[in-house]
Parts: C-alpha cells; sequence; structure tokens
C-alpha cells in the first residue's frame, strides 16, 4: 500500500490535513456577526456540509483542503488519505454528493 510514498510526505500530508481542519474550525468557532462576507460564504458552506453523521466532529472535504491547505488533491494524494484511513487515523463517510474524511 504504502509504494513509493516515504514518510515524510505522508506526515507533510498530515500536516497539511491539520492546518486546513484548524482554519476551518477555527472560522467555525468564531461569531458570525464578526465574519467578513467571505468568511460568512465559508462559514455558510461549512455547516452546509455537516449532516447527522459529522455532529460533533471534525471533518474536511476535498474542496477544503484545496481552499484551505492550498493542496492538490491528485491520486497520489488520495492514495495518502487510503493509508491514513488503513491506519484508522481518517475515517471516509460518502453522502450528499460529498466525501467526507473525518478526523479519529
Amino acid at each position: 500500500m504504502k509504494g513509493r510514498v516515504t514518510y515524510d510526505q505522508l506526515n507533510a500530508a498530515v500536516k497539511s490535513i491539520n492546518t486546513a481542519v484548524t482554519s476551518k474550525y477555527k472560522i467555525l468557532h468564531q461569531p458570525v456577526k464578526t465574519l467578513t462576507s467571505a468568511t460568512r460564504k465559508l462559514h455558510q458552506r461549512f455547516k452546509d456540509q455537516e449532516n447527522k453523521d459529522t455532529k460533533g466532529q471534525y471533518f474536511v472535504v476535498e474542496e477544503d483542503l484545496k481552499d484551505l491547505a492550498q493542496l492538490k488533491v491528485d491520486k497520489r494524494f488520495v492514495g495518502m488519505l487510503n493509508m491514513l484511513r488503513h491506519c484508522q487515523r481518517l475515517k471516509e463517510l460518502r453522502g450528499g454528493g460529498l466525501t467526507r474524511y473525518v478526523l479519529l
């Protein structure tokens, strides 16, 4: 499963996922009235992505990884997500046209 991916590359992917999660939930935990119009749209998008399965859990979607962590989600990165899923660090929830990656 590991293939040609080094541990440094995998750790870099974990760090980028963590930066995306922290920036996402930093926006979500701010009061809505203090947000600018652009961050208010992000806040609404994050709220729309939640469902009953992700209530109370930290998760990201591919669009968050692209926007918040400036990460391109290519085949190599998806393989790294599969490795993290295999090690039970992530859980993949599909539904509503979105693939949510829940942190465990």
